[in-house]
């Protein structure tokens, strides 16, 4: 059955409008409950900034508490309240919403909750639709701290079908409600898994690459490294350096545990001639080495530029394997990362080509390639699984999330009538 009549059939002939959110239920901002009113028992409570980091669509329990004197003074959201956190510092967080299915509970300022007699998830997944973002875009306002007022909320548009109706509207929403939430469910199922498959892989390259006992000598990535290679970047704001440009530039945010098969940003041969940037050979271990990445790793699969930001490793495939030496700097992250220097934490060549690495049957170089093999077939069998965005579990999960997004715009987009579109 196509969608299309699918949604005839759930509606029944029943028609759709779309009504401001003002005119179908009442928007209330939070009060001054701050992070240092919380406890861990008393009244339960909930911050602005929790939403954004610790609950997902819907909740009915809290992770904090506040005194029951201080909750006597504070707004509370009622069971089947949407609540929303109104800043952020992005465009696409502004409004963020959680389905309150609990008992009361009290809510923080830079919060509103949405009070009204409709199915509380389905509005929860009208908020996070391309419609709601759109609608939305128009009444943002702020510099670096961006928020929507709740007068400009109260004039978004929502699709309410029935609304002669209430017990149709309500039926006919709840299955959209099922619906959204089997897909989101199967996300949820893959995500759960992915998890899992991340603690045996972490396991599997503990144990392989322990070395507590066996034929090893400790080396450094100096002794297994044929070259090192840095970048550069070019001056900013050249369009003669970026624009139109076809040579892949790395910078060091892209660096993330994983292969790099292509870059966000490319550069030009006149970029590549007036900076210190350089072509760097394929299957290179590169680390970042300066700020919040250091220590992050990664593996180029195609030539490529990187800013300066990045050192590469050439490795010497007489006596190591790279990808061996990516799976050790991987599960050494947090050490690498220790060992930074100065108020950003830089790492530089030194650094990195004197870290140590475990090197199986170092006196036999065919022994030990054959064993380095070996440990890197059963490290990237779960590496694949569970970073490939290609084949592995994350690119099922993005799969999943964009099957999930367009079915919950295409269910909550209804035609508009003349007299909504005018409105």
């Amino acid at each position: 059955m196509s969608i299309l009549n699918f949604m005839n059939k759930l509606l029944d002939g029943y028609e759709v409008e779309w009504k401001p959110l003002g005119e179908i239920g009442e928007f209330i901002r939070g009060s001054g409950l701050q992070k240092k009113d919380f406890t861990d028992t008393g009244f339960p409570a909930i911050h602005y900034g929790q939403i954004y980091t610790r609950y997902g669509l819907e909740a009915k329990s809290t992770f904090v508490h506040v005194n029951h004197e201080l909750a006597k003074k504070l707004k509370k959201a009622k069971k089947n309240d949407l609540l929303l956190a109104t800043t952020s510092e992005n465009d696409v967080d502004v409004v963020k919403p959680l389905a309150w299915l609990g008992e009361d509970v009290a809510i923080s300022g830079d919060m509103m909750l949405y009070r009204h007699r409709n199915n509380v998830k389905y509005l929860a997944y009208f908020f996070t639709s391309d419609s709601f973002q759109e609608q939305k875009r128009k009444f943002i306002t702020g510099a670096k701290v961006r928020r929507v007022s709740k007068d400009n909320l109260a004039k978004i548009l929502i699709p309410i079908p029935c609304p002669g109706n209430p017990e149709k509207s309500l039926a006919i929403q709840a299955e959209i409600v099922r619906i959204l939430d089997a897909f989101t469910a199967m996300t949820a199922e893959l995500t759960a898994e992915l998890n899992m498959r991340k603690k045996q892989y972490n396991y599997y390259r503990d144990q392989l690459l322990s070395f507590e006992e066996g034929d090893f000598e400790w080396m450094t990535l100096g002794d297994v490294t044929k070259k090192w290679y840095s970048g550069g970047t070019p001056t900013a704001g050249k369009l003669e350096f970026y624009e139109g440009g076809n040579i892949p530039w790395l910078r060091t945010q892209e660096v993330k545990f994983t292969d790099v098969s292509e870059t966000e940003v490319f550069i030009t041969p006149a970029a590549l001639k007036n900076s210190s940037a350089k072509w760097i050979p394929e299957n290179c271990v590169i680390i970042a080495i300066s700020g919040a990445t250091a220590g992050r790793s990664a593996i180029n699969k195609i030539p490529l530029t990187t800013n300066q930001h990045c050192g590469c490793l050439e490795i010497d495939d007489k006596k190591a394997l790279y990808r061996y030496v990516f799976h050790w700097v991987s599960l050494n992250y947090e050490n690498i990362k220790a060992l930074g220097q100065g108020a950003r934490g830089d790492l530089n060549s030194t650094i990195i080509k004197n870290f140590r690495l475990p090197v199986p049957y170092a006196n036999d170089p065919e022994k030990s390639l054959l064993e380095q093999a070996r440990i890197v077939a059963i490290l990237d069998k779960f590496d694949t699984l569970t970073t490939s965005i290609q084949e592995g579990l994350p690119r099922e999960i993005e799969l999943r999330q964009k099957q999930y997004e367009y079915y919950r715009d295409l269910l909550l987009s209804f035609p508009k009538s003349h007299s909504d579109e005018a409105a």
